[in-house]
C-alpha cells in the first residue's frame, strides 16, 4: 500500500504547487495606480485585522476543547483535533490574503477587456480551491498513515480521525457565522442608509461603510466559504472510512479505508486540469467560460475513477455481509458526480437573472416592498423542491449498489470535486471587490460595466457553491449518522437501541432536533441584525457630522466602520457557535438524569436524524431565496421594471436586504452546524463508553 500513499501525497502536493504557480500569475499581474492601492490595503488591512481577532477568539475555546480531549480520550483526539482546526483555519486565512491581493489586480485587468480581468480572478479563486482540497486530502491522509504506525486499535485510530473532523467543524462553524455576521452587518448598513436614505451608488467612496462592505465579502465570503468546505471535505472523507472501517471484514478493511482518499487523490488532479479550460470564447459568456472547468474537470474524474476503482477493488468484496462489485462502487461514485452537477444548475435556475424565478422576484418589485418579500419567500420554499428529489433518488440508487457504505462513496466524489468549486465560489468576492474599487477610484464606466458583468456571474456562482455545499453536507451527515448507530452497537452492545417511530424518545428526539435549525438561524439572523444596527447608527452620525462627506470635499472614517463590525461579529458568533457543540451533551445528560441511559441514546440519535432533515430544508430555502432576492435587484438595475432609483429599485434593495443574511450567514452556517452536532455525539459516544457500563 505504501506505493498508493505515495500517490494521495504526490496529488495533494500537485494541487499545491498549481497554487503556487497561480499566486505567481496573479502577483505579476499590475496593482494599478497609487489610488488603486491604497484602496486595496484598506481592504487588506481590515480582514487581516478581522481575522487575527477571531482566529485568538476561536483558539481560546479551541485550546480548552482539545485539553478535555486528551483528557477524556487521549493524546491522539487531542492532536487529531489541532490538526483539523489548524488546517481549516489555514485555508481560510491563505484563501482571504489571495483574495485580498486579487482584487486590485482584477480591477486594473478590466481596463484592457474582459478576459484578462476574468483570468486574474478566477485564477485567484482557483487558489483558494486547490488549497482546500491539497490540505484537507494531505491532513487527513499523512494522520492515518501516522496513527497507523502507532499501533493503535481500530476504534482508537477512528476516534483520533473524528477529532480531526471536530476540530474543522470548530473553525468552520466560527469562520462562516463570523465572518457572515460581519459581511452581511456592513452590505445591509451600507445599503440602507447610502442607497436608500442618502440615495448615492452603491460602492461610493463617501459610504463610511463601503470598505467594511469590500472587507467583508472577503472574510464571509472567501475565508469562512474556504473554512466550510474544507470541513465538509475533511469530515466526508473520514467519515466514508469510519463506515468502510465498520463494515469491512478482513483484508477488505483497509480497501474500503483507502478507497475514498483515491477517489480526493484522482479528483484533485482533473480539478487542477480544469482550471485551464476558463477560455471565453466570442460571445463572451462568462458563465458559460466557467462551467467548462467543471465539465472538464468531471469528466476526467470519471475516467480515472473508473480506472482506479477496478485497480483497487477486488473482484468482489464483502460490506456489511453484502457482496459489492466494483461496479457497484463505480455507480455509486458516479451518482455523487451526477448528484453535484444536477445541484449547480437547480441552483442557478433559481438564482440566475435569466429564468422564471428571479424574474418573478423582480416583476413583484413593480407593486411595492411587501410583494417583493412575498414573492422571495415563495421562491425560497419552491426552490427545496428539486434538490431534495436529486438527494433521494442519489441516496436510493447509492444504497441500492453498497449500502450505506455507497451512499458515503456517493458523497465523497461529490465532495471530491471541492477543487473546483471552490474556485467557481472564491472568484465571486474577487469580482465583488474590483467593481468596489473600481467605483471608488472612478474608473471609466466601461470598465464597471465589465466587473459588474464578472460580479453578477459571482453572485450566481456563489449561490450554486452554497447548493452543492449543502446537498454535500446533507448526504455527509446521513453517513455521520449511521456512524452514530453502528459506534452505539459497538460501545454499548447490551443497550438493543432500536430507533422506531412509536417510540416516543424517538419522536421526542426528532421534535428537539427539528428546531435546532430554525433556532440556530434565528440567532444568526438576529446577530446580523445587531451587526447592521451598529454600522447604519454610525454611517449616520458620520454623514451628519463629518463637513464636505456628502459633497465629496471630505474623506469618511472607514477604519471605524470596520472596527465596530470587528467587535460585533466576534461578540455575536459565540452563542450560536456553541449551540451545535453543546446540545448533544445537554439533552444526553437531560434524558439520562431523568429517564436512563438507553432512552438518552434513543433521543440523541433521533435529534441527530431531525437536525439532518430540518436542516438541509433550512439551508436550501435560505440560500436559494437569498440568491433570488440578490439577483432580482440586479435584473432591475441592469434596466428591467424601471431601472435605478425606480420605486422596483426600491423595493428590491429591501428584498436584497433581507436575503443577505439569508444566503450569506444562517444558511450556510447550517451546513458546518449540523455536522458538528453529529461529530460531537460520535465522540460523546466514546467518552461515555468510559464511565457507562
Amino acid at each position: 500500500m505504501e506505493h498508493i500513499y505515495g500517490l494521495i501525497i504526490s496529488c495533494s502536493v500537485f494541487a499545491l504547487l498549481y497554487g503556487l504557480y497561480a499566486w505567481r500569475q496573479v502577483s505579476e499581474a499590475s496593482q494599478g495606480n497609487e489610488k488603486i492601492r491604497k484602496i486595496a490595503f484598506a481592504i487588506q488591512e481590515g480582514a487581516n485585522a478581522y481575522l487575527n481577532r477571531q482566529y485568538k477568539t476561536i483558539a481560546v475555546v479551541g485550546i480548552i476543547l482539545a485539553a478535555l480531549l486528551v483528557w477524556l480520550l487521549s493524546i491522539y483526539v487531542g492532536i487529531g483535533f489541532l490538526i483539523g482546526a489548524i488546517l481549516s483555519g489555514l485555508a481560510g486565512y491563505i484563501g482571504m490574503n489571495v483574495s485580498v491581493r486579487a482584487n486590485s489586480r482584477t480591477a486594473e485587468a478590466a481596463r484592457k477587456g474582459i478576459a484578462p480581468a476574468l483570468d486574474i480572478a478566477f485564477k485567484g479563486g482557483a487558489i483558494t480551491g486547490m488549497l482546500v482540497v491539497s490540505l484537507g486530502l494531505l491532513g487527513v491522509t499523512l494522520y492515518y498513515i501516522w496513527l497507523q504506525y502507532q499501533n493503535l486499535g481500530q476504534h482508537d485510530l477512528l476516534e483520533a480521525l473524528i477529532a480531526l473532523s471536530f476540530g474543522a467543524s470548530l473553525i468552520s462553524i466560527f469562520a462562516r457565522l463570523g465572518g457572515g455576521i460581519f459581511t452581511k452587518g456592513a452590505d445591509i448598513g451600507a445599503d440602507l442608509v447610502g442607497k436608500i436614505e442618502a440615495g448615492i451608488p452603491e460602492d461610493d467612496p463617501r459610504n463610511p461603510a463601503v470598505i467594511a462592505d469590500n472587507v467583508g465579502d472577503n472574510v464571509g465570503d472567501c475565508a469562512g466559504m474556504a473554512a466550510d468546505l474544507f470541513e465538509t471535505y475533511a469530515v466526508t472523507i473520514v467519515a466514508t472510512m469510519v463506515l468502510g472501517a465498520l463494515f469491512a471484514t478482513g483484508v477488505s478493511t483497509e480497501v474500503l479505508m483507502i478507497y475514498p482518499l483515491l477517489i480526493g487523490s484522482v479528483c484533485i488532479v482533473a480539478s487542477v486540469v480544469g482550471t485551464f479550460a476558463v477560455k471565453l470564447d466570442k460571445s463572451n459568456n462568462v458563465m458559460r467560460a466557467l462551467y467548462k472547468s467543471l465539465f472538464v474537470t468531471a469528466a476526467i474524474s470519471a475516467f480515472f475513477i473508473l480506472f482506479l476503482t477496478y485497480y483497487i477493488v477486488p473482484g468482489a468484496i464483502l460490506i456489511a455481509g453484502n457482496i459489492i462489485k466494483p461496479v457497484n462502487l463505480l455507480i455509486c461514485s458516479y451518482t455523487g458526480l451526477f448528484v453535484t452537477g444536477a445541484l449547480f444548475f437547480i441552483t442557478e435556475y433559481y438564482t440566475s437573472t435569466n429564468y422564471r424565478p428571479v424574474i418573478s422576484v423582480a416583476e413583484a418589485s413593480k407593486e411595492g416592498h411587501a410583494t417583493n418579500i412575498i414573492q422571495g419567500l415563495a421562491v425560497s420554499m419552491e426552490a427545496c423542491a428539486l434538490p431534495i428529489c436529486v438527494l433521494v433518488m442519489g441516496i436510493i440508487i447509492s444504497y441500492i449498489n453498497a449500502g450505506l457504505y455507497g451512499i458515503a462513496i456517493s458523497s465523497t466524489t461529490m465532495l471530491a470535486l471541492a477543487g473546483i468549486v471552490v474556485a467557481l465560489d472564491a472568484y465571486g468576492p474577487i469580482t465583488d471587490n474590483a467593481g468596489g474599487i473600481v467605483e471608488m477610484v472612478e474608473m471609466p464606466k466601461e470598465v464597471r460595466k465589465i466587473t459588474d458583468s464578472l460580479d453578477a456571474v459571482g453572485n450566481t456562482t456563489k449561490a450554486i457553491t452554497k447548493g452543492y455545499a449543502i446537498g454535500s453536507a446533507a448526504l455527509a451527515s446521513l453517513v455521520l449518522f449511521s456512524a452514530y448507530t453502528e459506534d452505539l452497537k459497538y460501545y454499548f452492545p447490551n443497550l438493543e437501541c432500536n430507533f422506531q417511530l412509536q417510540d416516543p424518545f424517538v419522536v421526542s428526539g426528532l421534535f428537539l432536533g427539528g428546531l435546532l435549525p430554525y433556532l440556530f438561524a434565528s440567532l444568526s439572523m438576529k446577530s446580523v441584525a445587531q451587526a447592521a444596527r451598529s454600522v447604519v447608527i454610525e454611517v449616520r452620525r458620520q454623514f451628519a457630522t463629518i463637513d464636505g462627506l456628502m459633497e465629496g470635499k471630505a474623506l469618511p472614517d472607514y477604519g471605524r466602520a470596520v472596527d465596530i463590525l470587528t467587535k460585533s461579529a466576534i461578540r455575536e458568533m459565540i452563542i450560536p457557535s456553541l449551540l451545535p457543540v453543546l446540545t448533544p451533551v445537554f439533552v444526553w445528560f437531560a434524558i439520562f438524569l431523568t429517564v436512563g441511559s438507553k432512552e438518552a441514546f434513543i433521543t440523541l440519535g433521533s435529534m441527530l436524524l431531525g437536525t439532518i432533515i430540518t436542516g438541509i430544508f433550512v439551508a436550501i430555502s435560505m440560500t436559494s431565496g437569498g440568491g433570488a432576492w440578490d439577483n432580482a435587484k440586479k435584473h432591475i438595475e441592469d434596466g428591467h421594471y424601471g431601472g435605478k432609483d425606480s420605486n422596483a429599485h426600491h423595493a428590491s434593495i429591501t428584498g436584497d436586504t433581507v436575503g443577505d443574511p439569508y444566503k450569506d450567514t444562517s444558511g450556510p452556517a447550517i451546513n458546518p452546524m449540523i455536522k458538528i452536532m453529529n461529530i460531537v455525539s460520535l465522540l460523546l459516544l466514546a467518552i461515555l463508553s468510559k464511565f457507562i457500563a
